[in-house]
């Protein structure tokens, strides 16, 4: 057994019904590693306490997640949001250095913990859920050693973080799901569904022209994170051939996505992976897909593919896809994406980095007790807006 604490991303709860990816990610990493008697404290913000994984204790970072206060369509880049999620991540780092955790797996996309894990020499994994960018980028490179190691969720990006070959420091590690909350369905209702946040980058748009261009009913599920979006790309289509499902959540959305015949995913940003691509494959759908970062990657042969901004050749892959036999989407998900595949993946890099403190690094450029003193000032030099950005 092991003392982990799970570091997560602040723009929202870490609690059902999920925003993203990245909140269900956190939330069954932090429910799985307690299921197997590691003792677990989820970082996250203080509204994630109401529902808190069995056996999870929870440590606010910031009161409420920072969205509930400053919108990050309204926010972004602003220096009113930097340092407020800055302060909140600032606040922890001396309860993390002397915690007493025997690893930290963070998934905040902060640059503040893996700089203290590589001047504090605190065993961390840092999970890397989306494409790199600038202020990361640095910090991942400036920390990488043999107890401050780093996953991304595919290959591509792994391409993507280390263009000149991967660190020693790095690997892949497919996200997983709990394949039970899942449950196969071997046939279709001949419907397509769309499920995610509702937000351009997302491409909701794209599918409800893809299904009309095809001919083929679509339910639409999410959050509806940008308003405007909504209600200029989503709601004026509204009607016969399109269904605005709602936020659903657990068996509810499970059941929504299960009874269609095929997913459109619709990625418009460079794909890290694709949890929902995945959850509706368990289900027993095949994917229509843009093909954009790791989607061919992670659908494989349980899906058919178009370019970006291609309605026509994405409606002609949704016929395709609704060709492939439900079982394949399936299988594919029960040999390479399940969440015992992925917590076994991460313990084994726990007692990596937890052995890598018996080895040696180059010289870093902040000393401990430099490091220190900026963090709590909030001073670091890198501004935490492009971190935010990239979950946007």
């Amino acid at each position: 057994m092991m003392r982990i604490a799970v570091v997560a991303h602040v723009r929202h709860p870490i609690a059902p019904p999920f925003m993203g990816g990245m909140e269900a990610h956190s939330w069954h990493l932090a429910a799985a590693l307690a299921g197997r008697d590691h003792e677990v404290t989820l970082f996250a913000s203080g509204d994630s306490a109401a529902a808190l994984p069995a056996g999870v204790a929870l440590r606010p970072i910031l009161p409420v997640h920072y969205d509930a206060r400053f919108p990050w369509h309204d926010f972004h880049g602003t220096d009113i949001l930097n340092d407020h999620v800055d302060a909140g991540f600032a606040a922890i780092m001396d309860e993390l250095a002397a915690g007493g955790f025997d690893v930290i797996h963070n998934n905040s996309l902060h640059r503040f913990p893996p700089r203290l894990a590589r001047a504090e020499r605190l065993p961390m994994v840092t999970s890397l859920h989306v494409p790199p960018f600038k202020v990361l980028q640095r910090a991942v490179h400036q920390s990488a050693a043999p107890w401050s190691r780093f996953t991304v969720t595919s290959e591509a990006q792994a391409r993507r973080w280390w263009p000149d070959g991967a660190s020693d420091a790095a690997a892949v590690v497919h996200n997983g799901i709990l394949t039970d909350l899942w449950p196969f369905r071997p046939t279709g209702d001949g419907s397509a569904v769309w499920a995610g946040r509702i937000t351009p980058n997302k491409g909701t748009h794209l599918a409800i022209e893809a299904a009309r261009i095809a001919g083929v009913p679509l339910t639409v599920l999410g959050a509806v994170e940008h308003e405007d979006y909504f209600n200029q790309a989503v709601a004026p289509h509204l009607g016969p051939g399109l269904r605005y499902g709602g936020h659903l959540q657990g068996f509810e959305l499970a059941d929504a996505i299960g009874r269609a015949s095929a997913m459109l995913f619709t990625p418009l940003w460079d794909e890290p992976f694709g949890l929902a691509a995945i959850e509706a494959m368990a289900t027993g759908l095949p994917v229509a897909a843009i093909d954009m970062g790791a989607v061919r990657e992670v659908i494989g042969d349980a899906g058919s593919f178009a370019p970006r901004d291609d309605p026509a050749g994405l409606a002609r892959a949704l016929c395709a896809a609704m060709a492939i036999p439900r079982l394949r989407a399936r299988d594919r998900v029960a040999r390479l994406f399940t969440l015992d595949r992925m917590i076994d993946s991460y313990e084994r890099l726990y007692d990596l980095a937890r052995r890598g403190l018996d080895q040696d690094a180059p010289d870093i450029r902040f000393a401990a007790h430099e490091l220190r003193r900026t963090v709590r000032a909030g001073a670091l030099s890198d501004p935490v807006s492009q971190a935010t950005a990239a979950t946007g």
